[in-house]
């Protein structure tokens, strides 16, 4: 099968990158193998990838903050992390025989390039998987916030957005055994609603830009290669739902 997508904005959450054993590594091999594979076999359908990685397995702002630590502290703290995340991800990526570049919002010029916009979509061209760390740079910003705006300025054509979970529900599926899941969700549907799979800046982003969000689960797999290929898995939230 063909991919839909030409190129896309692929956001992984920093905790599923740990699995589902919570006392494994913040790094999980397996895992990270796993992601490697999928992201192979989607470059070799020519899809070009982009991918923002959160920092939630090292630390999280919010959570230092509530630990005494300053929010603006803290979500530096977080920055750093993604990029531990990133450099993981690249390793992986390249013994496997992909080009990759690491691209960080903040200066760390022994490991990554700066964030240019330009350049970024250059490496996609060039058929690099191009990994985002760093966030936007600012605190107070999630990484969700960043798979967004990253998504508008590289010109990619959805936000992938891969979880823990299969999908977005109406309540904490973890938690809630009667949750109910939706298939198709319009930007405004998760606004009113306050669904908190992502946070309403990165909705407002993607929804003033055009930009489709498919939300599925990571650590399934074979499902990255799914949603490139257009089939109906998790949850999509676009312009117009059909349920």
């Amino acid at each position: 099968m063909k991919a839909i997508f030409t190129r896309v904005l692929l956001k992984l959450s920093g905790e599923a990158l740990r699995g589902e054993n919570p006392d494994a590594p913040i790094i999980s091999a397996d895992v990270v193998a796993d992601i490697v594979a999928e992201l192979k076999q989607a470059h070799e359908l020519g899809v070009q990838l982009a991918v923002v990685i959160g920092g939630g397995n090292v630390i999280r702002g919010m959570t230092a903050s509530e630990s005494g630590i300053n929010r603006a502290t803290g979500d530096y703290m977080g920055m750093l992390a993604t990029m531990i995340n990133c450099l993981a991800l690249q390793e992986a990526l390249e013994r496997e025989g992909l080009h990759t570049r690491v691209l960080s919002a903040l200066q760390a010029n022994e490991v990554a390039e700066p964030y240019i916009r330009r350049r970024g979509i250059r490496h996609l061209e060039k058929g690099r998987v191009v990994l985002l760390a760093a966030g936007t740079g600012n605190p107070y910003f999630t990484t969700d916030t960043a798979a967004a705006l990253r998504a508008m300025e590289l010109r990619a054509q959805a936000v992938l957005k891969a979880t823990r979970v299969d999908g977005v529900y109406d309540a904490d599926p973890l938690k809630d055994p009667n949750a109910k899941r939706f298939k198709h969700l319009t930007y405004m549907d998760v606004l009113r609603r306050d669904l908190k799979f992502m946070d309403s800046t990165a909705v407002s982003l993607c929804m003033d830009n055009h930009i489709p969000i498919v939300v599925f689960k990571l650590l399934e797999r074979g499902n990255i290669l799914k949603v490139l290929q257009g089939e109906d898995i998790g949850t999509t939230v676009g312009e117009l739902a059909r349920e």
